[in-house]
This record gives structure tokens, C-alpha cells and sequence, in this order.
């Protein structure tokens, strides 16, 4: 498996981004309707792991389905607004176009509007419909490491960012064949062996002919169905045409251009911890938490589109112990621990790894 051990940088974002990994920038869909299991040649773990890092495709397009299903706690505010946080429960369908490494189109669109992410070549555009505004960034002519990810918001992604914490602290096997989207597929099946992990299994559904992920789900401990999942509803492998890659505004629209200097977020699959002193990780895996320190311009409200931490902190339950004592946030993925001396601790592990980590 050296091939998934190229990009250990990614490894601890998995507990936090890749099972929210679409949270970034949508959320994840429900189990379409149970089809026959189709008859496919047997295939080993290792050779569908091969199968997808060797997998090439000039373009592809299709419809993604998402929906997710975090067990969210009922906290005013928290999946309020037109942000990555209104993604973070229901059902959500994407058009995604993909040509090559510099092309690329995401379209969110749902009861609202539509909003766009669109890259071709340096020129990347976002667009939202119920504003009718947009932005225009040029990226550097050189690589830049902070650059968008070369296609958002699909199985592919999703997938990436999992297999990349294929270790040791992983057990890796073969599921069951399946159909997505029309395709026949083999399902590779990722589980954390640390009991301390709330996942208990991510189940990539994979193109048995095409080797493109089809399918992302990921299940808690305990559920029976996917707490979050990201899948094609419809692919087409033909190379989109260039003009789905151009940016054509409707009148009266608003653009903002923003320099290429202009700070920029770490990419997903970048630890924060490498650009901010602040911010550091425990542990390793499927268990690996992030600790960051939460001073108060960073727990207002006025810290950007973030929530205000201090407004969400006081919906949630009081905990203490020889640790200290703080607020605890729960849902069927992700726990994090707000504590009173300012410390941020999150991860897709038990409160009892986090109230460790806390008195460490």
C-alpha cells in the first residue's frame, strides 16, 4: 500500500475533513434503490487500491447526490446562513464537470439558486444566483499549493482524502458489488481498528470497468445507514466541452476581483497546524484530534463567516473533570470539547479521547 503513503500530510485530516469532508462544500446523499448485486470477476483489496491510484481520466460530467445525516444537536445558528454550514445535514444534488487538471465545474443547486465554482486554466469564479454576485480570482503561474482542489464536492475527493490514512491503524477489505449510477462497481471497505474512532466503516464504491469512485459513504458506530454519503446519480465519461468552463455573467451581476496574494484558507489535505502556530494535532489515524486555541476575536462572531463559539458554547451541556472543565459538542461523527481555558479539541473519536487529549 506504499502508493497511499505518499501524502502522509493527509492522514489526520481524515477524522475531521474526510468524514466532513464535504462539509466544505456540500454534504452527502441517502442509498438510491436497492438493485441486484451484479456478478464481477473477484477482485483483492490491493488490486481495487491499484486500480484507483492508476485510474486516468481526461474528462468526465455527471449529476452528485448528497445527504447527510450527523446527528447534528438542535443548536440555533449552527447550520444557519448561505455558508459551508446550511450543507451540513439534508439532501443536496450537484452538477460536476471535469476536464483535466486545470478544468473544472461545481454547480450547487437547490431551492434557492445555484451557486458555481468554476476553474479554467489560472481563472477560478464563484457564482451565487440569490445574490447575483461573483467572484474572480487569478491563480500564480506557479504550482500553488493553495490552490482549489482540482475537482470538490465528489466520490473522488472524498475518496482521496480516506485512502490517504490507509496505515496500519486501518483494516482494509472488499464489500459487496454494487450498482451505482447504471455502473457496476467493486466496494473497498475502510475500518479505523482503534475503538475509540465513532467511525466504524467508509465503503467506496468503485467503477469496475472505468476505476473512478462512484460511491462515498461513511457509517458511525452503531448505524445501519450512512451518516454521510456523496455519490453519482449520473456519469457520463465523455470530456465536457470547453464552454461549460467559461464564465459568462448575467447582466447586472456583481464581480469582486480578489489578488492573487489574498489570504487564502490551507487547502483540504494541508494540515492547518503547518501555517498556524495555534493550531496542532494528537494522535495519529482514524483518532488523530486537532487542538487549536480559541482567543476571543476567534470565538466572535465578528472572526468572519465562522459561528460565534461563545453564543454556540452556552447551548451546549456543562462537562468537567480532572481535566478541567468546558462544553461538549456530540453528534454521530464528530465530538469537540470547548474548553474553559480556551482550548478548541475535535476529532471523530469518543468525549473520552478528547477529555484525554484535554489533560494531556
Amino acid at each position: 500500500m506504499s502508493v497511499l503513503t505518499s501524502r502522509p500530510a493527509l492522514r489526520w485530516l481524515v477524522p475531521v475533513t474526510a468524514v466532513v469532508t464535504v462539509v466544505g462544500g456540500g454534504a452527502a446523499l441517502g442509498r438510491f434503490a436497492a438493485q441486484a448485486e451484479p456478478s464481477l470477476p473477484p477482485r483483492t483489496a490491493a488490486q481495487l487500491l491499484v486500480d484507483l491510484q492508476t485510474a486516468r481520466h481526461d474528462g468526465f460530467s455527471g449529476t452528485v447526490v448528497q445527504r447527510a445525516d450527523l446527528g447534528l444537536p438542535a443548536i440555533a445558528g449552527l447550520a444557519a446562513g448561505d455558508g459551508p454550514a446550511d450543507l451540513l445535514t439534508g439532501t443536496h444534488t450537484l452538477r460536476v464537470w471535469h476536464s483535466g487538471p486545470d478544468k473544472q465545474r461545481v454547480a450547487l443547486v437547490d431551492t434557492l439558486g445555484e451557486r458555481d465554482i468554476i476553474r479554467n486554466g489560472r481563472d477560478v469564479w464563484t457564482w451565487n444566483s440569490r445574490t447575483n454576485t461573483a467572484t474572480h480570482r487569478t491563480l500564480p503561474a506557479e504550482k500553488d499549493a493553495d490552490a482549489p482542489p482540482e475537482l470538490p464536492d465528489t466520490p473522488q475527493e472524498a475518496a482521496d482524502a480516506a485512502l490517504a490514512a490507509v496505515d496500519p491503524t486501518t483494516e482494509v477489505s472488499v464489500g459487496r458489488a454494487a450498482t451505482v449510477a447504471g455502473r457496476d462497481a467493486y466496494e473497498l471497505v475502510l475500518a479505523p481498528r482503534d475503538a475509540a474512532s465513532l467511525v466504524h466503516q467508509v465503503r467506496i464504491a468503485i467503477d469496475a470497468t472505468e476505476h473512478l469512485p462512484l460511491r462515498f459513504e461513511v457509517f458511525a458506530e452503531g448505524g445501519d445507514r450512512p451518516a454521510f454519503e456523496v455519490a453519482f446519480a449520473q456519469i457520463d465519461y465523455a470530456r465536457p466541452d470547453d464552454d461549460q468552463f467559461r464564465f459568462n455573467p448575467r447582466p447586472g451581476v456583481k464581480v469582486t476581483e480578489e489578488g492573487a496574494d489574498r489570504a487564502r484558507p490551507a487547502r483540504p489535505g494541508k494540515p492547518a497546524g503547518d501555517e498556524r502556530p495555534d493550531v496542532r494535532t494528537v494522535g495519529e489515524g482514524w483518532t488523530t484530534v486537532v487542538v487549536a486555541k480559541v482567543d476571543g476575536a476567534s470565538r466572535s462572531a465578528d472572526a468572519g463567516d465562522a459561528p460565534d463559539l461563545d453564543a454556540l458554547s452556552g447551548q451546549l451541556p456543562a462537562v468537567r473533570g480532572d481535566w478541567g472543565s468546558g462544553r461538549l459538542f456530540r453528534s454521530h461523527l464528530v465530538s469537540a470539547l470547548l474548553t474553559d481555558d480556551g482550548r478548541l479539541i475535535a476529532g471523530a473519536v469518543t468525549p473520552e479521547r478528547l477529555y484525554e487529549v484535554a489533560r494531556g
